[in-house]
């Protein structure tokens, strides 16, 4: 028995004695994706709905299925004042009406915000089990988590035995702790879905421009899952990622992906966020070669740029002629966020031999929509700004527009567009004085 046992006891509580701990007009961050704590979020949403805690504010990055079916619930929104640092279906609608309000970022920079900006009065999140030093793990998320954590009146953790037992920077100890629960709840699953034709392609473009030895950053999706798909065959590839998926993760099994060559972090897997399935939670429990650190280091461009050979791989919604990049905005209205999309467009770049490539389908709507757009509609943002973008790519090919005109690089986005509309993205660039 681990002499921290007593400690663990005196602070195990249920999820109902935990929700009473929040004060009328609490500031509350919750750990993010698989890091929900279901237990704790029913009990605190419970107290909402029978008219025992009012004004409470909450921050979420990437809510899922816990947090939308309890505390972000649109019927209880009269006494909660929900924040997001990340959209996702399930609070879109939410923040069209009004309900929920999202505060611009990038992902790197949430620690600090935490820390300089913020006073929180209460972090709930999941942990893995203690070991017998008296160290629980943030497992499949780190992020902005291990901040908040830390700066916080008021710390409870949710215990699952599901939860990975990972390294690196990712562990907690007990006696930093002011209260414990426990919950069993399978870990929530994504399963990727199969690639469509057009990610096949772009995924065997792309895996053709990874040289052995290089470092990874991917996104989640159809076009990252693909370009995992043609990577089987490389050596000695590395992994330093926001997000870690089961697409790398089998690069990992099938021995792609060792870690060998990189100059940061050497036979380590990187990463800051994990979201797949029970197999990969599986692999990811106890591995010592699995590490996680709060994004404010693993999202850093500086950081990011000592990856010699550092890839990174992101997706947009829309690209214009300037080859800005709209990843966040859909039909004039915030649809996600920006993530760490910039941090690693810019991470990748300063890296020696490094490179960012944001790949995107040429077309929406069944084919009825180009991505490649003359100019992005009035109020519509900019995620990546044009002087950042380096490698774009479609199922029509890859182009590099550093270095580049404005008329170059115009005619090669253009070419990056479905046929039937290049004719008149040819006729729109003339009109803005690009050609």
């Amino acid at each position: 028995m681990s002499i921290y046992t007593s400690e663990y006891r005196r602070k195990l509580i249920t999820p109902e004695q935990a929700a009473v701990i929040i004060k009328q007009g609490a500031t509350l961050v919750h750990g993010m994706a698989i890091g929900e704590p279901p237990a704790l979020l029913a009990a605190i949403a419970q107290r909402v709905r029978i008219g025992d805690l009012e004004d409470l504010k909450v921050f979420s990055l990437l809510p899922m299925q816990h947090a939308s079916r309890t505390i972000l619930a649109p019927h209880l929104l009269d006494k909660i004042q929900p924040y997001c640092w990340f959209l996702t279906a399930y609070d879109r609608e939410l923040v069209k009406k009004g309900l929920n309000y999202f505060v611009p970022n990038e992902f790197h920079q949430i620690p600090r915000l935490i820390r300089d900006y913020m006073d929180i009065d209460v972090t709930v999140t999941c942990v893995s089990p203690m070991d017998n030093a008296g160290f629980f793990s943030f497992g499949t998320v780190n992020d902005y988590i291990s901040t908040a954590a830390r700066h916080c009146q008021k710390l409870i953790v949710e215990v699952n035995r599901h939860m990975p037992r990972v390294f690196g920077d990712a562990l907690l100890h007990v006696s930093e702790v002011d209260a414990i629960v426990e919950c069993d709840t399978p870990l929530l699953e994504v399963i990727p879905t199969p690639p469509k034709p057009e990610a096949e392609v772009i995924g065997r473009l792309i895996a053709e421009m990874i040289p052995d030895g290089a470092t990874l950053q991917l996104g989640i999706g159809g076009i990252p899952n693909a370009v995992c798909g043609y990577l089987e065959s490389h050596k000695d590839l590395g992994i330093h990622t926001e997000l870690i998926c089961p697409g790398m993760v089998d690069l990992i099994k099938k021995g792609a992906v060792t870690g060998r060559k990189k100059t940061l972090h050497p036979f380590k897997h990187v990463f800051t966020n994990a979201i797949g399935d029970r197999e990969m939670y599986e692999f990811m429990n106890d591995n010592p070669s699995m590490e996680s650190y709060p994004v404010s280091y693993t999202n850093s461009p500086e950081i990011i740029a000592k990856n010699d050979r550092m890839i990174s791989i992101n997706s947009t919604i829309e690209v214009d002629l300037l080859g800005q990049c709209n990843s966040e905005f859909l039909g004039g209205t915030q649809f996600s966020g920006t993530g760490g999309q910039l941090d690693y467009v810019r991470g990748a770049f300063n890296s020696k031999d490094g490179k960012s490539i944001i790949a995107f389908y040429a077309t929406a709507h069944n084919g009825e929509v180009s991505r490649v757009v003359p100019r992005f509609q009035s109020g519509t943002v900019v995620t990546t700004p044009r002087m950042d973008t380096h490698y774009l790519a479609t199922e029509y090919g890859v182009v590099n527009l550093k270095g580049k005109s404005t008329r170059d690089r115009a005619l090669d986005i253009i070419s990056l567009a479905h046929p039937r509309f290049r004719d008149d993205l040819l006729k729109e660039a003339e009109g803005l004085h690009l050609l």
